[in-house]
């Protein structure tokens, strides 16, 4: 089944099936455990372990200390829209927030860094653009989905 995701502010067009055992994407393998995590095939040959949650229509992958989000988009819907917000994956605490308010930012970016299930979780920007809000301080606690901080996309 074809599926339509936005990940960095690009449209990317994933053939994907999934059984209870095995996901195939685009002639690539992803191995999903009961605990959440899913080993992945990358295109070099290599293979690691990542952390994935759906939240809406949003999975959630953490791999390697980095959070990267893949936003489903639904057949129809308008892709122009902006999305400048970045929400926290899971509850945890603020250890480091690395931007302030009015500062340019560039995609890839660590925005903040938060704490959670005793591992720590980047938060990048998915694209360039300018902060706008940084609702969080160092060592506050942020409930799953709460919305850390906002940017300005340059588009």
């Amino acid at each position: 089944m074809q599926h339509e995701f936005r990940f960095n502010n690009e449209l990317h067009e994933v053939s994907l099936e999934r059984t209870p055992k095995i996901w195939t994407y685009a002639n690539h393998c992803a191995h999903p455990k009961e605990d959440g995590r899913v080993r992945i095939y990358f295109e070099d040959g290599t293979k690691a372990w990542a952390h994935v949650a759906k939240v809406g229509d949003v999975w959630w992958v953490h791999h390697s200390g980095d959070i990267y989000t893949l936003e489903r988009i639904e057949p129809g819907a308008s892709t122009d829209e902006q999305h400048g917000g970045l929400v926290a994956p899971m509850p945890g605490t603020v250890l480091e927030v690395l931007v302030s308010q009015g500062q340019s930012v560039e995609a890839g970016q660590t925005l903040m860094i938060l704490e959670a299930m005793k591992m720590e979780h980047r938060v990048v920007a998915s694209e360039d653009g300018i902060v706008t809000i940084v609702h969080f301080s160092a060592g506050d606690r942020v409930e799953q989905g709460a919305s850390l901080l906002e940017v300005e996309t340059s588009q």
